[in-house]
């Protein structure tokens, strides 16, 4: 499961999205997460399910890579489908006890059920279609504006994708402590869930040393280079809107306006 988890992670390609600058990729997922919001039944989901379709194959990311982040949450989807199907009142259709099926909770359930569904789908495709320095960059830069009030957009920015990266980073070391773990004999796949728990507490100590040691050797790393923070720093290679840029925030706005009139008028 460890290594099913996507989050954080950069698939190299040279797509379309993947040339795009980062702050629109940024505020398309943030106009996407809000029409997701705004969606009020299955017929604006699926219009948000075809365009993010169209967004994955332009971004040649295969859909099987993608959809392995959602094996991580699958009990966080589960919980939230059973909590809105069996905890919402309406129409009985089935009733075994205590449990009472109703017609609104199903509905709820697969509402919310394709909403996560989406959001982890849409979020995902950020970052496995940015690269985390170019992330930092659109970041920082569309932080900038908040400087005047004293808010280090820089060191946020910088704090925020150093974050994300070390997600797959710690994950991998975790698997390489569980393997070494498990063939001086532990056991970490049997029992029931509490069980399979608590023999993951002995993962803690080595994990955190490792975090540690990996933090050191980045800021020894960043240090080496006079990495000084956001003061005066200059870019290589500044950022630049193009054409692509424009027609991809006019079909985003786009998007966005037809949710909200469908949204409104059905």
């Amino acid at each position: 499961m460890i290594r099913d988890i996507t989050l954080g992670q950069y698939y190299p390609g040279n797509s379309l999205i993947h040339k795009l600058d980062p702050r629109i990729k940024i505020s398309g997922t943030f106009l996407y997460i809000v029409a997701l919001f705004v969606v009020s039944d299955f017929i604006g989901f699926g219009l948000s399910a075809l365009a993010l379709a169209a967004v994955i194959g332009i971004s040649r990311v295969p859909f099987g890579f993608i959809s392995k982040g959602l094996k991580p949450v699958f009990l966080i989807i589960t919980f939230t489908f059973l909590i809105n199907m069996f905890m919402t009142d309406g129409e009985t259709l089935f009733q075994l006890g205590f449990l009472r099926l109703t017609k609104e909770g199903l509905y709820n359930a697969c509402f919310m059920g394709l909403r996560l569904v989406l959001l982890i789908f849409g979020s995902s495709l950020l970052t496995l279609t940015t690269k985390p320095i170019s992330l930092t960059d659109g970041i920082e830069y569309m932080l900038s504006p908040f400087k005047r009030i004293g808010v280090p957009a820089h060191e946020l920015a910088m704090m925020m994708t150093i974050a994300l990266r070390f997600i797959p980073t710690l994950l991998e070391e975790t698997d390489k402590i569980m393997k070494a773990q498990m063939a001086r004999g532990a056991d970490f796949e049997s029992g029931n869930l509490l069980k399979r728990a608590k023999s993951l507490v002995p993962l803690l100590v080595p994990l955190f040393i490792s975090a540690f040691r990996i933090a050191q050797d980045l800021a020894m790393a960043m240090e080496s280079r006079c990495y000084r923070g956001g003061d005066q720093r200059t870019r290589l290679h500044a950022m630049k809107l193009a054409a692509r840029d424009g027609a991809a925030l006019l079909a985003l706005v786009l998007f966005l306006a037809l949710i909200i009139f469908q949204s409104r008028i059905l």
